[in-house]
């Protein structure tokens, strides 16, 4: 049996442990010692790019933007989903992760970072949404684990009411926003649409084979005709009737 080896690691801005692994073909990121990704499954994130990019069939220079590198894959598939004038964004907090794809993580997925239809952008990608307005047709969102952050709890914003109206500000007519969690979350679907979106939910295997775990991706937009078709429909929460007191009996 092949022994794992450790071929980097650095530290998050709270302080955790990023470290990557080899392990034979096969490469993984671990966060305090926590499975993060893992290079055999990474069916959830291709889905990511398909559901996030089916509205753009047919646009001939469509802009996204990609909130975290991850392995590449989701950037791969948006790649090859979208035409020669297309124009990619990948923003990425971690130099690092950047680094282990230039010297390790490419060849995973035909070195993506070298597209020329690429632009990275290293930084806090809430900032660089919140700066943008109208600029992008698609952002797709593969941050941490979701709205729950495991890597760093400043991702916190980013899910919340501040990251998803700068996600809608800079979001161009008829773009869609797609997020990938490990997770379900339906107070985030609540909060969703609480920002003026219409919200459709994705059930998606987390890789291939009938015993791979599942994942979630929600795809939110304005107009609920650009939404791909299936998944499931979140309803907004019920309001709780007010309680009523009765009134004892009167004294005379």
């Amino acid at each position: 049996m092949k022994a794992r080896i450790k071929l980097a690691a650095t530290r998050t801005p709270d302080g955790g442990e990023l470290t990557l692994y080899r392990h034979d073909q096969d490469f993984y990121i671990t966060i305090n010692g926590h499975d993060l990704m893992h290079s055999r499954q990474y069916e959830s994130e291709l889905e990511l790019a398909r559901l996030g990019c089916r509205h753009l069939a047919g646009r001939e220079a469509p802009r996204i933007l990609i909130g975290g590198l991850g392995m590449g894959y989701t950037l791969r598939q948006a790649l090859d989903l979208l035409g020669p004038r297309a124009r990619v964004v990948v923003g990425e907090l971690l130099g690092a992760v950047v680094d282990w794809h230039r010297e390790f993580l490419g060849a995973l997925n035909g070195q993506p970072l070298a597209d020329p239809r690429v632009e990275l952008q290293l930084g806090d990608v809430v900032a660089l949404i919140s700066d943008s307005v109208g600029r992008f047709d698609a952002i797709l969102l593969d941050i941490d684990n979701g709205p729950n952050p495991l890597t760093d709890s400043g991702n916190r914003r980013l899910y919340g009411p501040e990251g998803l109206q700068a996600c809608r500000r800079a979001l161009a007519k008829n773009g869609c926003l797609a997020v990938w969690s490990v997770e379900p979350n339906r107070k985030f679907e609540h909060l969703l649409m609480r920002c003026g979106f219409q919200v459709r939910r994705f059930r998606v295997a987390a890789g291939k084979g009938s015993k791979s775990q599942s994942r979630f991706i929600w795809v939110a937009a304005e107009d609920k005709s650009l939404l791909p078709p299936g998944g499931g429909e979140p309803r907004p929460p019920q309001k709780k009737a007010p309680h009523r007191f009765r009134r004892g009996p009167q004294r005379r």
